[in-house]
């Protein structure tokens, strides 16, 4: 299978994701969601694949997908719930790499087979996580400010609220995007690879958050129903009785 099949798969696959666990679980299922995208992605960039004629590190669709749910969350419940689950997607960062740098001090056994694959991959992770979490908390910080700022420009402007999701969405997170891209390219591989390469990093990697972006809009008017429908509408009725 090509790596742009997977690619395409993948973001079907877990934007997808994120709506099964927003309908079955609620906000929770979304804050759980964001943690598990938050620690897989900062495992998952280590990968650099070649596809649609660009290299580019992998993780690009989880950390696109956080940026689904704080706009999920900052549209459907506030701006309150959307920092909680940036505040929880940085504690977790910074619980994982104390849990996974623990992993690296003990002795293993002459049977162990493990060991060195698991070295391989978590002695690099240290400076991944820190920039992640560093960069995730001010763009993540950044996207819910923009998200509302967009949604009260749109609402003065047409004098409905409801109206011009898509552009709150795409215009708090394309920007949001860029920052992140930048800020932890060269926050996590600076001194790695060359400026060169991690300008190419950059724009390969912009230009796949654009394309995340974008695709995620429709996720965004479903989660919307799935509020409307499922979560709303019950509250509603609890507050008549």
């Amino acid at each position: 299978m090509s790596n742009e099949l997977l690619l395409i798969i993948s973001i079907i696959g877990i934007y997808s994701g994120v709506l099964i666990w927003y309908y079955l679980f609620g906000n929770t299922g979304l804050m759980c969601f964001s943690v598990l995208a938050t620690i897989a992605a900062n495992i998952e960039v280590l990968i650099v694949i070649n596809a649609f004629g660009m290299e580019q590190t992998l993780g690009n669709i989880l950390f696109g997908s956080t940026f689904l749910i704080t706009d999920i969350l900052s549209e459907t419940s506030g701006k309150k719930a959307a920092n909680k689950t940036v505040k929880i997607g940085i504690v977790a960062s910074i619980t994982f790499i104390i849990i996974s740098q623990s992993w690296l001090l003990y002795t293993p056994a002459a049977s162990d087979w493990a060991s060195p694959s698991i070295h391989a991959v978590f002695s690099n992770t240290p400076r991944l996580m820190i920039a992640s979490f560093v960069v995730y908390a001010v763009t993540q910080k950044f996207d819910v400010w923009a998200y509302h700022k967009w949604w009260a420009l749109t609402k003065h402007l047409c004098g409905d609220e409801h109206r011009f999701l898509w552009l709150r969405n795409n215009g708090s997170t394309l920007i949001s995007q860029f920052f992140n891209t930048f800020l932890f390219t060269f926050g996590a591989f600076y001194g790695v690879y060359s400026i060169k390469t991690l300008m190419h990093i950059v724009l390969s990697s912009y230009v796949i958050f654009i394309v995340t972006s974008l695709a995620d809009t429709p996720a965004i008017y479903l989660a919307r129903y799935i509020y409307e429908n499922k979560y709303k509408l019950p509250e509603k009725n609890e507050k008549a009785i």
